[in-house]
C-alpha cells in the first residue's frame, strides 16, 4: 500500500491552504489561482506554473518560501477519518506500506508526527528526480519495500497523485469523488475492505 500524506493520511489542508495563501500575497500571485493547482504537487512545479518567468534560482527560493511557510504550523494537523485504522489493519495483516509525498522529509516527519503516525517507508519530494505526476516517486517506494509496483495499492486525494500511481503500473484509491480503481468515502471504508473483522471500526 503507498499513501500519498497530505488530505490522504494526514488531514493538513488548512495548514497548506494558509502557506500558499500567505506565500501568493508576498509574491504576488492571485491566492485562489494558487490554491487551484497547488494541491498534491512539489512547491516548484506549482511556482513554475504560477509564474513562468522565474528562473531555476529564483524558483528554487521561492519554494524553500513556501515550504517555511509550513514547517511550524502544525496546530490543526491531525490524522484523516481511518487512518490509524487502516494502518492498522496493515500491520495486523502484514502488508508493507510506504508513504510518497510532494513535502520535503522535514515538513512529512512533522506532520506525520502530528498526525500519530510513523512510516516505515517515506519518500519525499528530495529522494526523486521529479515529483508527482511523475511516477518515480512510487516506483521509489515500491522498489524500497521490495514489491513489484504492479502489486500496490496508491492511495491518493489528488489527481495528481492519482496519474502518478497509474503511470507508475499500480492501482488506485481515489479519495475526494475522484476516480480511481476504487472510490473512498475516507480510510475506514478501506480498512473494512481489507479487514472486515469486527476490531476494524
Amino acid at each position: 500500500m503507498l499513501f500519498d500524506m497530505d488530505g490522504t493520511l494526514v488531514d493538513s489542508d488548512a495548514a497548506v491552504e494558509r502557506a500558499w495563501e500567505r506565500w501568493a500575497v508576498e509574491y504576488g500571485v492571485d491566492p485562489a489561482a494558487a490554491l487551484t493547482i497547488a494541491h498534491g504537487s512539489p512547491a516548484d512545479r506549482t511556482i513554475r506554473r504560477l509564474l513562468p518567468i522565474l528562473d531555476d534560482t529564483t524558483v528554487a527560493v521561492a519554494a524553500a518560501r513556501q515550504l517555511a511557510l509550513q514547517y511550524d504550523d502544525l496546530s490543526d494537523v491531525v490524522a484523516t477519518c481511518g487512518a490509524h485504522e487502516v494502518l492498522t489493519a496493515l500491520t495486523r495483516l502484514d502488508l508493507p506500506w510506504a508513504v510518497v509525498t510532494s513535502a520535503d522529509r522535514r515538513l512529512a516527519e512533522a506532520r506525520l508526527g502530528a498526525a500519530g503516525i510513523i512510516a516505515p517507508v517515506l519518500v519525499t519530494v528530495e529522494d526523486v528526480r521529479v515529483g508527482k505526476p511523475d511516477p518515480e516517486g512510487y516506483r521509489r517506494a515500491a522498489a524500497l519495500l521490495g514489491v513489484l509496483v504492479t502489486r500496490c495499492l496508491v492511495v491518493e486525494d489528488a489527481e495528481v497523485g492519482l496519474r502518478a500511481g497509474r503511470a507508475a503500473g499500480a492501482m488506485t484509491a481515489a479519495l475526494k469523488g475522484l476516480d480511481g480503481d476504487l472510490r473512498l468515502d475516507d480510510l475506514t471504508q478501506l480498512a473494512r475492505h481489507l479487514d472486515p473483522s469486527p476490531t476494524v471500526r
